[in-house]
Parts: structure tokens; sequence; C-alpha cells
């Protein structure tokens, strides 16, 4: 059996991985732009150089050789042929194969902005080549401007502020009313944001970019860019502008194919499984805002099922996130936005005297969603909840005190079981 993997990220390696573990002896082969590989979860430690290459590197330095592995890195999937069963690259080089996973992931997008694109100090933030192309414009920086307060914006802000050759004046801009909009409520957020505010960042809310000024000594540069503030026209300058306005799914060399994508990213389905029979696919080339926990079981899902061994993706969140920007730890589960609208919901919120933030949504007994801030002791439970559906309506006690003593027998091997 011949299987190619396009994309050298947590479900593409994962993946390469477990296909390895389970056909000792097929042939596997994965394509990347990536020469590197590397978590893309902890860039902004790059940014900030907390750590080196290796430092962001997820795999033992013999991985390929281990596993025997053929990484043909740097280079680019531009079209396929599921008819043929052949992947054609970007320097001309054709590959067959038997089965394909396709984890090629997302980039950058750029929104509707005068000026906004083919600018040499205005970059997105996905990849290492981003981050490098970020640390040396930041060095002679003295603005910089990130578009976009989602965990992307907040990352290339933290690591920009970590960095001791950035000296710049650092701004950030964004849609909605809060950081980190649909993650975190209000009182989530303002932690954050106040720890922003005393490093000197600039913060913009209910603002909109309407256009970035190119420099008339250069236009391939842009020099400032005009936003819209509280109803306010407001200018600011900007020698390096990071845009973290989204994600774009690399589906572009499907295009000819029959494989079915819609606007937001590539359909599979729990198995992994596409439309087309041998073609598969696995993480954020979805679009659906994967995070890399799902990405890593995605891969190994989707590979299991190329090998002929049954599994289904079934104990994973609609969206949870987890993040620690200024050593506060904050989890996240479901979005804010779906169960804060809906008035069948009941929200309840306790600040602690320790100042941890809990929040917590629920209706009939099942917990849609939640916040937790300063200590994530109480999110193990929390997360066996919401995955289990375990209702929680007979406990007596605050949803703030569950426990697992409260659901949970240890059993004859020492682990927690679900009592009934």
């Amino acid at each position: 059996m011949k299987y190619v993997i396009i994309g050298a990220s947590a479900a593409g390696i994962n993946g390469a991985e477990n296909l390895r573990a389970l056909d000792k002896d097929g042939e596997i082969i994965l394509i990347s732009k990536d020469t590197h590989v590397y978590s893309r979860c902890i860039l902004h430690h790059y940014i900030g150089e907390m750590r080196d290459v290796d430092g962001i590197n997820f795999v033992d330095k013999d991985f390929f050789e281990k596993n025997n592995i053929n990484w043909i890195k740097g280079r680019e999937v531009i079209s396929l042929d599921e008819n043929k069963k052949i992947i054609t690259l970007d320097d001309g080089e054709v590959i067959s194969y038997d089965k394909v996973l396709i984890a090629s992931g997302s980039r950058p997008f750029f929104p509707p902005i005068e000026n906004i694109n083919d600018k040499e100090n205005v970059v997105g933030l996905k990849s290492l080549d981003d981050c490098n192309k970020i640390i040396e414009i930041s060095k002679k920086a003295k603005n910089i401007v990130v578009i976009g307060a989602g965990l992307i914006g907040m990352d290339a802000i933290t690591g920009l502020l970590h960095n001791p050759n950035v000296h710049a004046n650092l701004s950030l801009i964004e849609m909605s009313d809060r950081l980190l909009p649909l993650q975190l409520d209000k009182e989530a957020s303002i932690t954050y944001e106040k720890k922003l505010l005393e490093k000197g960042v600039k913060l913009f809310f209910n603002s909109k970019v309407t256009k970035l000024n190119v420099n008339p000594k250069n236009s391939n540069l842009i020099n400032c860019l005009s936003l819209v503030d509280d109803g306010c026209d407001i200018e600011l300058l900007a020698d390096l502008v990071i845009v973290c306005a989204g994600v774009k799914s690399n589906t572009e060399f499907l295009q000819n194919t029959s494989v079915e994508f819609d606007k937001i990213g590539l359909l599979f389905n729990e198995k992994g499984e596409t439309n087309v029979k041998d073609i598969y696919g696995a993480g954020d080339v979805s679009g659906r805002g994967t995070i890399w926990s799902v990405a890593v079981k995605d891969g190994i899902v989707a590979t299991s099922n190329m090998a002929g061994v049954e599994r289904i993706m079934d104990d994973f969140f609609f969206a949870k996130s987890t993040m620690n920007f200024f050593d506060i730890p904050t989890l996240s589960l479901g979005c804010q936005s779906i169960y804060e609208k809906n008035p069948s919901i009941i929200v309840e919120s306790i600040r602690e005297r320790n100042g941890v933030y809990k929040k917590i949504a629920h209706r009939d007994g099942k917990i849609y969603g939640a916040i937790i801030q300063g200590d994530l002791s109480y999110t193990g439970v929390l997360t066996q909840l919401i995955r289990l559906g375990i209702d929680f309506s007979k406990i007596k006690k605050s949803i703030f005190n569950i426990d697992y003593s409260d659901f949970f027998n240890i059993n004859s091997e020492l682990e927690f079981e679900y009592k009934n």
C-alpha cells in the first residue's frame, strides 16, 4: 500500500506515525511546504525568542528515519487527480498514491482592505516563515499594528512583548468589544486587557481598519493605516502590520477535482473520509477552528481508517481553547456567542476569593460551555461532564463545587469509573 500525506503539522505528523504503527510495510510519503516540523501553537515563543526552531519541534530528530517515512519538504501540492490517483508538485514531480490524507492546514486570511495585499511590511502569522519575517522587520520598526485580537492576534502581541529586540509602539485593533471574543466573555477578557495596557499596548475595540496607506517613497510598503474607532476616524503609523483576522483553508489544489469542500474548508466525516474513495481529511484544512488536540485525533482516526482499522471521532468539543497569556491560565469550552444569546441556557458565574473566575452555561442538567481562569484544576471534571453528557441536576451542591466523587467510583484498577 502506498500512502501519501499532505501537510507536516499536528494532523499530518501524528497521522503518519499512526500509519506506520498500523502498517509496518506500507510506503509512506509526507509532503509539506514547510522545511521544519514545528508546533503552530507556540509560534509566539519563537517570535519572543523564548524558544528556537528546535524548541518548537514536537518530534524526535530521527522521526522520519525511525518510522521509515519519505519526507518531501519545501514542496507544494498544486493539483490532485482522483481518477489517475496522482498528485503533482510545484516542481513538476508527479507522485502516485493508493490512499491520501489531506492535512494541508490553513493560511492567514487577509480581509478586503485597500492596499493590504502584496506589501513587504504586511504579514500574516501562521508559519515559521511568517515568524522570521516578523522578527526581522520588528527589529527596526518604531510602530507595529496587529489587526485582530483572537488567539493568533494575542500570540503576535505577546510574542513581540517578550522579544528583547523589539522597542516599537504596539497597537492591537479588534472589531469586537473585547479581546478573544470567540473564547472569552468581558469579565475574563479584561484580565488580559489590563496586562496589555500595563505593558503599554494601545487597544482599539469596536474598531475597523478601512485602508492601509502606501508609503509615498516606496509603493511596496505601507506607512500608516486608517481606522474607524467608535465612530471616529483615526490614523496610526505602522512600520509593520500583522494581520490576524482569520484563516483560509489550503484547498486550492482541489479546485478541478470532485472532492467536496465549501467556503470554510474541506468536508470529511467522523472517520476522516471525504466524498471520494481513498481520499481522507484531517485537521485545520476543515476550516472549523480545529484545535491542536483535535487535529492530532483527526489525523490518527483518518489514518486508522486508511489502514483498515475502523475508528471515529466521538470525543471532541465543538470548541475548546486553552491559553496562558501572562502566566494566567484560561480554559474556554463551547462557543460564547451561541450560549450568551440563547435564553433557554442558564449562565452562572463566580469570582472566588483567590481571584479565580468561573463561568458555566447549562440547561436541563447538561453543561454546554464554560470559562475557567486563574486555576484550571476544576476543568478536568467539567471536561468529563461535557464529554460524557452527564446530568448533574440531582447533585444538591453548587455547580462550582462539583468534583469527581459526585459522579465517579474508583475501580479495582484505581481508575475513575462513571456511576449512573
